[in-house]
Order: C-alpha cells, then sequence, then structure tokens
C-alpha cells in the first residue's frame, strides 16, 4: 500500500537552508565591510550560526527529497558543522585561528561534493547546473586559501573568512533552490514501501 509521504520535512530543510546561507551571507558581508569586528562576539555569532546550519543539514539529509542530489553529504557535514559551532562558542578567541583551518577544510570539502552535485545536477537534466559549480570553484579556491593563510594580518584575515563565508552561502543557496523540489503528493520509494509491506 502506498501512501504520500509528509513534505513537511523537506520543506523544513529547504527553508532552514535559505535562512541559514543568508545569514553566513549577511555575516561574510559584515566582515567585509568591517574588519576590524570584535573576535569574541564574531566566534560566538559564527558559532551559534553552525550550529544551526548544522542541525538543519541533518535534517535535510534525513528528509529524502525528490532529487537526492542537495542533501546527500550532509549527514558528515551537519556534524562537522555542529562540533566546530560548539568549540567555537566554548573558545570564541578562537575564531580566526581554529575556525580559518578547520572551517576552511570543511567548505573546501564542501565545494568538492557541491561540484559532484552540479555535474550529477547537469545528468538529471537541471539547466542552472553550471551555477552550482561555478560558485562551487569560487568557494574551494577560497575555502583552500583560508586554509593556508597566506596574510597573518587579523584585519585581511577577517575580510579573507568574510569572503569565504559569503560564497559559501550563495553556494548552498543556489544548491538548494535549484536542486530541491516539493512534490505535495511525492510517494516513498520502493525499497520504502517494500519494508512498510514486509512489516504488515
Amino acid at each position: 500500500m502506498r501512501y504520500n509521504r509528509s513534505i513537511l520535512p523537506i520543506q523544513i530543510a529547504k527553508i532552514g537552508y535559505i535562512a541559514a546561507s543568508v545569514l553566513l551571507g549577511i555575516m561574510g558581508i559584515m566582515l567585509l565591510l568591517a574588519p576590524y569586528f570584535s573576535v569574541p562576539l564574531l566566534g560566538i555569532l559564527c558559532g551559534s550560526i553552525f550550529v544551526v546550519f548544522g542541525c538543519i543539514r541533518l535534517v535535510g539529509y534525513f528528509s529524502k527529497d525528490l532529487f537526492r542530489l542537495a542533501f546527500q553529504y550532509d549527514l558528515v557535514f551537519g556534524i562537522v558543522m555542529i562540533v566546530i559551532g560548539i568549540v567555537v562558542l566554548l573558545h570564541p578567541d578562537w575564531v580566526l585561528n581554529f575556525v580559518c583551518v578547520a572551517l576552511g577544510i570543511s567548505i573546501l570539502t564542501d565545494a568538492l561534493f557541491k561540484t559532484q552535485i552540479a555535474m550529477e545536477s547537469k545528468r538529471f537534466g537541471i539547466k542552472e547546473w553550471w551555477l552550482i559549480l561555478g560558485t562551487a570553484i569560487a568557494t574551494g579556491i577560497l575555502g583552500l586559501i583560508l586554509v593556508f593563510r597566506p596574510a597573518e594580518g587579523s584585519s585581511i584575515l577577517t575580510v579573507l573568512f568574510g569572503a569565504t563565508l559569503l560564497s559559501e552561502g550563495i553556494l548552498n543557496m543556489s544548491t538548494v533552490f535549484t536542486t530541491v523540489k516539493i512534490i505535495k503528493n511525492q510517494v516513498p520509494d520502493d525499497i520504502d514501501s517494500y519494508y512498510e509491506e514486509s512489516e504488515d
């Protein structure tokens, strides 16, 4: 017996993804415009956003959206973001040292996986796959620069950190807007139905 799957988890994941991406973008713009931003306050804000976004990514992973593209790697990345966020909240002064390396590696890895998602989106026939690819490449380059930190000056590092957060926000928004489709009458996968019927 087939039944319609609730679209609530997908809606929560999509809206939450967009909201968290907007917050990342706003934080990035703030750091670009105010590079001498208070480091402890920056740590608290970034830590909070990372924890919230990590939880949203976990919701996205378990939501089973239609194409299975945007959230397919979010189990690991959600956990990583939550851990990074908790560490930064406990030690907000570490944000420009610890986070630049840890988040840089995480963002670089995320960009590489988003590149794969772009290629898969192209095979799915999604016309905007190039948007994901372009932002993934730009974000990956910024993440790589953030890891190696060629400039140790706090203001320059803050600007670089802001640019990376802004790029990551744009990357996630472009991914969720182009690949997450919500269908009200979506039914479970065949394997889900199989296990449901087996239990009956």
